[in-house]
């Protein structure tokens, strides 16, 4: 199965190094990002585990919760956190799931349906479809998915872009353009008619092209 914007994030309970969760419980009415690793002691998943670590406050500051998932047991998960602390400056503050039975991987559609056997005698190649993001609204629904390849490092800056993005457009129906930055200017969503966006917009907007209506960002 593979699952994409819109689709509803499927439901699991799991073991993580911080206790056991049910997945739609823990994220409550916040925003979510399910990020994935194909196993521990990974170099490239070092740095990037160690980078969200570092910027977690700015999710916190979104009201959105991290959360990593790995096909190994939770020790496995424990152990490499060492490293991470070691090595890239900032300790491991999230939960990592433990999908030891690859049912949740599976479940996301980021494994084959026949994977299974030992996790720990899998090998990052074999796991090497793991290197998914998934941001995840409130209402339990995908709102972005991203996949990476293994040689290279994931871009964290760009998610939490997409999430101010994702919030502001959900808010106030709007767009955001190509290289959006907040404070940007944002385009008015084209399910709102010309009459409804005078009422919002009673100084007017910008029209360069006749299906384009461009507004400061509230």
């Amino acid at each position: 199965m593979t699952l994409t914007i819109g689709d509803a994030a499927p439901d699991f309970v799991a073991q993580t190094t911080e206790g056991e969760i049910a997945f739609h419980d823990w994220i409550g009415d916040s925003w979510a990002v399910l990020f994935s690793h194909p196993r521990a002691f990974t170099p490239v998943c070092t740095t990037e585990l160690g980078y969200m670590a570092s910027i977690k406050a700015d999710f916190d500051r979104r009201d959105t919760k991290i959360i990593a998932i790995s096909t190994d047991p939770v020790d496995g998960s424990t152990a490499w956190s060492k490293d991470i602390a070691s090595t890239q400056g900032a300790a491991v503050n999230y939960p990592i799931i433990a999908d030891t039975d690859h049912a949740i991987s599976k479940a996301y559609g980021m494994l084959p349906a026949d994977a299974d056997g030992d996790p720990t005698a899998r090998t990052a190649a074999q796991n090497a479809t793991l290197r998914n993001v998934f941001v995840i609204g409130p209402d339990k629904q995908i709102k972005l998915v991203l996949i990476y390849p293994m040689t290279t490092g994931r871009n964290f800056d760009e998610v939490l872009r997409v999430i101010d993005s994702l919030q502001l457009t959900a808010a106030h129906q709007l767009t955001t353009p190509a290289q959006w930055q907040p404070g940007d200017d944002v385009i008015i969503a084209g399910s709102v008619t010309d009459q409804q966006a005078r009422e919002r917009y009673p100084d007017g907007w910008q029209q360069p092209l006749p299906y384009m209506r461009i507004v400061a960002a509230p």
